[in-house]
């Protein structure tokens, strides 16, 4: 028998003892998957603009974004999610283009008895207490203090003369997001208006232009990030990151081999919701729609890849649904979608929702974006973005299985004799490894149907180059449990 050292040579004459060790059947890692989250720091921020860095924790977002940052309320957030996953930011600069978001409450009558103003903004509580005989000029003066107070806002205020006028911190598009509304728990949550205090609000608007992303993911290099979190929804944006995840040129591609996953959210209505995901169709992006919830799109999205995360790094196969999103507050119920709804927007590439009694939000299916293909046709074979990061899985998987064993070593066709124990292997070598670890991926959950994948498998010298292997590797992925349908049929005595 040949022992196929790799290091050791054969010539030598020098005694006594040399030991070589072999690690190609000790590999068993896997890889970090990390989580990043995209979003824009203040002029407080330490962080170098387009230069991702590493998150220690929450106080270092606060630190590295600005407090009331974009970043850093995505930190906040996804740490509500995720406590464990090593996640990194890639923080990004006001667009020097860019105007800042506003909005404001303008106060039209006082309170005539003590009583508390509950103010959300971005879903964040400011309690002011209100006393009588106060001015509108000083309640408005009272709310912007109070505002001004809570650092981690996402806004600061101005008060004159009974307008409290709220700015973005960071500017552009996103800012528009901002929700503005008072008593969100309403009288069951012990929240109600100051008797006699009445008001008005305009909802957050003006904000323009988003940063650019190019060159903060041309920073990335091929630094791996299988959840990715942007605050986000513009074309421009969006389109900069099909590019940098697809198939062909991206980080999918063949030659590129690093994944990911894309998670963004949406507001609007059913009608503009279903807008929108026709406008997109992209197997490595996931939205979740939702009509009028007090947090802002950037929160939803980093709790939507903080969930994810949790669950694929412990299997790529068990379904999201029930999952709950920590820290993201549920739209009214009269602002949400009914179940013939959410089977629509299902359709149209929008990931949906459920909200229990308790207020709490649960996914309910959680997909990708993709719905047709080249020719315009529907198309459901990325419909499930369980299935994306199985596949990453499968392909990693193989990846490590072949760097690992078989990255020296060299190849003979079918059929040649050679000693055993050599440093040689054969396509049918290779194929009896495959469906070895198939099997293997099989007991543990990760695919099914192991004899027709031995059938169909294929492992193959290439014709033009002897030294290239070829493979078919036609796997059946493990599916999952969604949907339970059950006819009663039943007598009566």
């Amino acid at each position: 028998m040949t022992i196929p050292f790799k290091n050791i040579p054969s010539n030598i004459r020098t005694p006594f003892f040399f030991g070589e060790i072999d690690p190609s059947h000790a590999n068993t890692a896997t890889l970090n998957q990390r989580a990043l989250l995209i979003g824009q720091i203040t002029s407080a921020g330490t962080a170098t603009p387009s230069i991702p860095v590493i998150s220690q924790g929450v106080t270092d977002a606060r630190s590295q974004g600005g407090q009331g940052s974009i970043l850093a309320q995505m930190t906040f957030t996804y740490r509500q999610n995720d406590t464990f996953g090593e996640v990194w930011y890639l923080p990004l600069a006001d667009d020097p283009s860019s105007v800042a978001a506003s909005g404001t409450i303008s106060f039209l009558s006082v309170n005539t008895a003590l009583g508390v103003l509950s103010l959300y903004i971005g879903g964040m509580l400011v309690s002011t207490t209100l006393a009588t005989g106060q001015t509108i000029t000083q309640i408005a003066s009272a709310v912007a203090t109070a505002i001004n107070s809570i650092n981690d806002l996402a806004v600061t205020a101005v008060a004159v003369l009974g307008v409290v006028t709220m700015t973005a911190k960071n500017k552009g598009l996103a800012g528009n997001d901002l929700d503005i509304r008072v008593n969100y728990l309403g009288l069951a949550g012990g929240q109600v208006i100051p008797v006699g205090l009445t008001y008005t609000i305009v909802p957050m608007a003006g904000g323009l232009v988003n940063p650019s992303l190019t060159l903060g993911l041309a920073n990335l290099m091929d630094l791996p990030f299988d959840f990715i979190a942007m605050p986000y929804t513009d074309t421009a944006s969006l389109n900069a990151m099909q590019a940098f995840l697809s198939d062909t040129t991206g980080r999918w591609s063949w030659n590129s081999q690093i994944y990911g996953g894309l998670f963004v959210a949406y507001r609007g209505t059913f009608s503009a919701l279903g807008t929108f995901g026709a406008t997109r169709n992209d197997q490595h992006a996931t939205c979740i729609g939702f009509f009028d919830s007090p947090s802002p799109v950037w929160k939803w999205a980093a709790a939507l890849a903080a969930q994810t995360a949790m669950s694929v790094r412990a299997d790529p196969g068990v379904p999201l649904q029930t999952l709950v999103l920590q820290d993201v507050l549920a739209p009214p119920i009269a602002s949400r979608f009914n179940l013939g709804s959410r089977n629509t927007l299902l359709y149209d590439g929008i990931s949906t929702f459920t909200v229990d009694n308790a207020n709490n939000v649960h996914l309910e299916n959680v997909i990708t974006t993709y719905q047709l293909n080249t020719f315009g046709q529907p198309d459901n074979s990325y419909l499930e973005i369980e299935d994306m990061y199985l596949l990453m899985y499968i392909l990693r998987r193989q990846q490590s299985v072949f760097t690992t064993k078989y990255g020296r070593t060299k190849l003979a066709a079918d059929g040649t004799r050679f000693a055993p124990g050599s440093n040689i292997v054969t396509p049918s070598t290779i194929k009896a490894d495959l469906v070895a670890d198939y099997q293997s991926m099989q007991y543990q959950g990760y695919v099914q149907n192991v004899q027709a994948f031995a059938q169909a498998l294929i492992v193959q010298q290439n014709a033009s180059n002897p030294n290239r292997v070829d493979i078919l590797y036609p796997a059946t992925l493990i599916d999952q449990l969604r949907v339970v349908a059950l006819l009663l049929q039943f007598t009566l005595q």
